[in-house]
């Protein structure tokens, strides 16, 4: 997949995953990788911007495998971006898919 296409919708990708469920680090790795291919080395930096702009918090929690996990957890402000970016996501993809099925 286009790195560029990747790095647009990574943020909402992310948001998305964590209005499901509370998750730490490999996990989220894991279910994005099911839409997506991608990497530790790209979601970490972009949890750390989303915890420094408020829309995720974190929290450790005890682990039966080995040290505490670092949890991720959406706030109130996350809810309002997640919402606002798939608004976005949802009118772009279709006026693009439009503008493509109507090309020859």
């Amino acid at each position: 997949m286009n790195t560029q296409f990747k790095k647009g919708v990574l943020e909402l990708i992310v948001l998305k995953a964590i209005v499901a469920d509370d998750l730490y680090g490999y996990q989220l790795v894991s279910r994005i990788n099911e839409v997506i291919q991608v990497n530790e080395g790209t979601i970490y930096p972009l949890l750390k911007r989303l915890s420094n702009d408020h829309l995720l918090e974190s929290y450790l929690k005890e682990s039966t495998e080995g040290p505490p996990r670092k949890y991720y957890h959406i706030t109130s402000l996350g809810l309002a971006r997640y919402e606002a970016l798939l608004e976005e996501w949802t009118n772009f993809s279709e006026s693009v898919n439009t503008y493509l099925k109507g090309v020859k």
